[in-house]
């Protein structure tokens, strides 16, 4: 089976690898299902649970790392589940311990980004106020394309076409594929409403 493989550019800034804290990657990478993804998402749900404890309500893999099979960006997303959107403050400060770094919603409301720290697996990690329609939307989404395989294998194909020909465009890659995950979504948060 064929990859769509991009290098990812060296960083930005010799002395922190970042600009800002985001690693600068200079094309898109898209990999076949690797099965050591639950197991890293379990290892970092394991380290954010321990520092989080009763704050937070719930931890999900989500993201295409999430549906076995799937193809992805080698990157796991996770979002947290607060308890009480009051205790994000206090859920900043923990997060610190562990190197997280506190990024704001980055223009998405609903959900707080945090850079992960130096030398763990390479993760997103996104905080949500208990009623969050994003943490919603993404569990549908994830919930749906585990038991679609047949729409999991044709987003998979998608994002393997647009990553090679998209390969030095990631905003690009992201706008060929948003109508599908849109067509996808609709269908996953419809389906909970029956």
């Amino acid at each position: 089976m064929r990859h769509a493989v991009v290098d990812i550019a060296p960083p930005i800034d010799s002395s922190t690898g970042c600009d800002d804290g985001v690693f600068k990657k200079k094309g898109v990478i898209v990999v076949d299902y690797n099965p050591s993804w639950p197991v890293q998402f379990r290892s970092l749900r394991g380290r954010i649970a321990g520092v989080l404890r009763h704050m937070a309500s719930a931890i999900e893999h989500v993201g295409s790392t999430a549906v076995p099979g799937l193809a992805s960006k080698p990157i796991i997303d996770i979002d947290v589940l607060l308890e009480s959107e009051h205790l994000l403050p206090a859920v900043v400060v923990r997060l610190a311990t562990l190197g997280y770094v506190h990024r704001g919603d980055l223009g998405i409301p609903g959900r707080e980004a945090f850079r992960s720290p130096a030398g763990a697996p390479l993760h997103h990690l996104y905080v949500c106020p208990p009623h969050s329609a994003e943490f919603r939307r993404h569990l549908a989404l994830r919930n749906y394309l585990r038991s679609h395989p047949k729409e999991a294998g044709e987003y998979g194909a998608l994002k393997k076409a647009l990553a090679l020909r998209f390969a030095d465009d990631r905003d690009a890659y992201q706008a060929g594929k948003s109508e599908f995950v849109s067509k996808l979504t609709h269908c996953a948060i419809v389906g909970l409403g029956r």
